[in-house]
């Protein structure tokens, strides 16, 4: 009997399919959803990062023959009555493990497992096992009239049915967002003068923080502070910058990352093991050349999106995987064919071509295909490439908003593009609002008022 227990636990953990572990996760995505936190936009920037990350590591389980896989910290913010933090380590190595340990971890229901391990003894085909795992989920409209759960799709309908003009936002907020910048302005003097003369006195190169409160973000540099007064040789000649992200480590780009959820003690270990970091990043730069020059010269880079929050030991182990695949396959393009493009490995289920010109692959992408791919866009990602002249466009148009309806300050999220943002700007100084005078303006997906009196509008506002 007991045999027979393991057996089967051994076949779930084979057996269990991208749309299996999809539906296992219903309740832990119903929880973490980012739709649900588009009032709190740091919690929402944490779950959508964690979710990429933890979308990729189930990819990489599902992957035929996949073997060991790095272990990986992610943190989520969890609704319940108010929000909580929900910080764990994946060391798992199938799918079933990995479910079940996100829905441990939150503290979230697992009666419907055995539902799905009865599924999982089912014979699969093999389209099915290669699902690949997504965040977009629509679940049945029956799942909220049983549950009594909101259904955020009809919430974001709703919400973009009733949402205002610009302008009567403005008049209904102005005041309010006046009130808590001036309450802001010795937090936001202190916040300025902390990042100076923590560069200063330890040769920072520069220190980033995400789109967080100022409070929040004076907060870590008070405790940076700490640090350098209780064990200065810690941080003595770093020459880095520092980012403020989820976890301490370093980054894709080379930068030094401090968890915001780590104690000093981890700060310290992090700092004293920058030489092997350094090492990695070496080892990275060496596969990213190995892999342009088998592909005609395409160089692999990094999102700005990503690049701040993506561990280099993720980026490396991506790109081990990455040119592995190339060299089974033998695939070599013409030396220099694709010179002057860039590519981005991602979780994606298909190749695509980015409106900037550069090219969005698969880490499993299949070679005879990815080479197909790669000639037959070519000329297309070369005509984007062009579209520097977007940035340098919404750049621009961005000085002269700051300047001609004198704002205070003005930035974008991440996920605005820059064809958005140009749009949105151009609609701003066409409608030249007195009521915008003075305001730090972020250019969104939804209207807000920050705790620090920075105003958030949607890119696509109505007139």
């Amino acid at each position: 009997m007991e045999r027979k227990h393991v057996a089967t636990h051994l076949f779930l953990q084979r057996a269990l399919s991208g749309a299996d572990a999809v539906n296992a996760l219903r309740p832990f995505y119903f929880a973490v959803h980012p739709d649900f936190f588009g009032q709190y936009p740091r919690e929402r920037e944490v779950n959508e990062n964690s979710l990429k990350r933890l979308n990729g590591y189930l990819e990489n389980l599902l992957k035929p023959g996949s073997r060991s896989i790095q272990p990986m910290k992610l943190t989520f913010y969890v609704r319940d009555t108010k929000f909580r933090s929900v910080s764990f380590v994946l060391r798992t190595s199938d799918v079933l493990s990995t479910v079940t340990n996100v829905l441990k971890s939150c503290s979230l229901p697992m009666e419907h497992m055995k539902e799905l391990e009865a599924v999982a003894k089912s014979t699969q085909s093999p389209a099915e096992a290669a699902v690949p795992f997504s965040r977009p989920i629509k679940w049945d409209k029956s799942y909220y009239t049983f549950t009594g759960f909101r259904d955020p799709e009809v919430e974001l309908q709703h919400a973009a049915r009733v949402e205002p003009t610009l302008s009567m936002w403005l008049q209904n907020n102005e005041s309010e967002a006046t009130k808590k910048h001036n309450d802001s302005l010795p937090r936001r003097e202190e916040l300025k003068r902390l990042k100076k003369e923590l560069c200063q006195k330890f040769d920072l190169a520069d220190i980033w923080q995400r789109s967080w409160g100022v409070t929040h973000r004076r907060s870590q540099l008070q405790s940076l502070n700490r640090l350098a007064v209780q064990n200065p040789e810690a941080m003595l000649n770093l020459q880095y910058t520092v980012v403020f992200a989820d976890q301490s480590g370093m980054n894709a780009s080379g930068h030094v990352m401090l968890g915001t959820a780590d104690v000093h003690h981890q700060w310290t270990k992090m700092f004293e093991q920058l030489p092997a970091f350094r090492i990695l990043q070496q080892q990275t730069e060496w596969l990213k050349e190995r892999i342009s020059l088998l592909l005609g010269g395409t160089r692999v880079v990094h999102t700005e999106r990503l690049g701040p929050v993506e561990p280099i030991t993720e980026l490396y182990g991506t790109l081990y995987t990455f040119h592995n695949n190339l060299i089974s396959q033998r695939l070599c393009l013409h030396p220099r064919s694709l010179e002057g493009l860039n590519m981005i490995l991602e979780g994606h289920s298909s190749p695509s071509l980015h409106e900037m010109g550069h090219f969005i692959i698969p880490t499993n992408c299949d070679p005879p295909k990815l080479r197909a791919f790669l000639q037959s866009h070519a000329p297309n990602a070369r005509q984007r490439s062009q579209r520097k002249k977007l940035q340098a466009e919404e750049e621009a148009v961005m000085k002269m908003c700051l300047q001609s309806l004198s704002l205070r300050g003005l930035s974008k999220e991440p996920s605005v593009t820059s064809s958005q943002m140009i749009l949105c700007c151009k609609r701003l100084l066409q409608q030249r609002s007195p009521l915008l005078l003075g305001l730090h303006i972020c250019v969104s997906h939804f209207y807000s008022v920050m705790q620090d009196g920075d105003l958030c509008i949607p890119w696509d506002w109505k007139g």
